[in-house]
């Protein structure tokens, strides 16, 4: 999710990030437009906010969307940086620009704030004004803005932890006569927000609606908006993909008309993720993981138990599958026991 826009996907420069680069720092930014807050169509944690309110304090911006992976593994030093500085002049503000489209529902964010520990002040960016005065194409998007109401920092995507957290001191000492720390985080987070494991990161994020999708592999072509019968083909290249069963596949996710219905993927991460509700809110939809055939046993995700077994509930990320030892390319199958599921979008660690 580095590199998506309502209408921009940019694959090549996705696939590049998604396989280790984890962002890009820029600074000296010269931009059109003022950033701005007054878009927000509403605010969590916090009254409206704008940046000539917060004019003497240092301006943590950050972009996210809460099913986001990427954005999710930056969180623990968000909260972090939050925390430590809030009596030395800094005001950190999330901003949910939404990407899916229950991404825009509000009971579905407030839920995600309330089990991400988020305490800091949140603006819902559902009309995209946020995002477009500050000319942002990321989740996640880090800007600070000093106490003068000067855009001065940014980062796109992970990593930089380090430089960033310096980047804010230095605003922070020139404002305040207080003794600003100079020493940086040291973080070791946990379950979702555990650092992927580069190193060994073979596939990309992939969508599965027809509009963005990349390596279906299923006989014949993808027919789109109604129920067809799916195949699995004998063999799966790596960071392919099939559907087995009766699917809808349309331009933001696929889903599952009549059950049982299977989706097997190719994959060469130590992680597996993936963005999946039930179509009927308040409904849910039983299912079961195998890895190369066979239930996870200790490579389980969070969401899943030994067995492979779990249930979707809601509409958000599901960790289903986190290997502890050698990384290696991998069949993944996920089967669903009842109809009505919406699966949008595979990502991994």
């Amino acid at each position: 999710m580095y590199m998506q826009t309502m209408v921009l996907t940019a694959s090549a420069i996705l696939s590049s990030m998604i396989f280790g680069a984890t962002g890009t720092e820029q600074r000296g930014l010269t931009r059109k437009r003022e950033p701005s807050l007054s878009g927000a169509t509403n605010w969590l944690n916090s009254q409206p906010l704008t940046l000539a309110d917060l004019r003497g304090k240092v301006v943590l911006i950050d972009f996210w969307t809460y099913t986001c992976i990427n954005w999710r593994r930056t969180l623990p030093y968000i909260r972090e940086w939050a925390s430590k500085y809030k009596g030395q002049g800094l005001v950190v503000i999330g901003v949910h620009t939404p990407e899916f489209t229950f991404e825009y529902k509000l009971d579905n964010v407030t839920r995600s704030i309330k089990e991400m520990n988020i305490g800091y002040p949140v603006a819902l960016d559902n009309n995209y004004e946020i995002w477009h005065s500050f000319q942002n194409e990321y989740w996640p998007a880090l800007y600070l803005v000093d106490a003068n109401g000067q855009l001065r920092y940014h980062k796109f995507g992970e990593g930089d932890y380090h430089e960033s957290e310096l980047q804010i001191q230095q605003l922070l000492k020139e404002v305040s006569a207080k003794n600003v720390s100079g020493k940086t985080a040291s973080l070791q987070p946990e379950g979702f927000e555990t650092a992927a494991d580069w190193d060994n990161l073979q596939s990309p994020e992939n969508f599965l609606g027809y509009d963005r999708t990349q390596g279906f592999a299923s006989p014949g072509k993808v027919v789109t908006d109604r129920p067809v019968l799916y195949s699995v083909p004998g063999h799966l290249k790596l960071n392919q993909w099939a559907l087995a069963g009766e699917w809808i596949i349309g331009k933001e996710n696929v889903r599952l008309s009549k059950r049982p219905g299977k989706i097997i993927y190719r994959f060469h991460a130590r992680d597996v993720n993936l963005i999946v509700g039930p179509a009927v809110p308040g409904t849910f939809v039983k299912f079961r993981v195998l890895i190369d055939g066979i239930p996870p046993g200790p490579a389980h995700g969070l969401d899943v138990d030994s067995n492979g077994n779990g249930t979707v509930t809601e509409q958000r990320m599901y960790q289903l599958i986190r290997q502890q030892g050698a990384v290696t390319d991998r069949e993944f199958q996920i089967e669903f026991l009842d109809a009505g599921v919406e699966v949008y979008d595979f990502t991994f660690g």
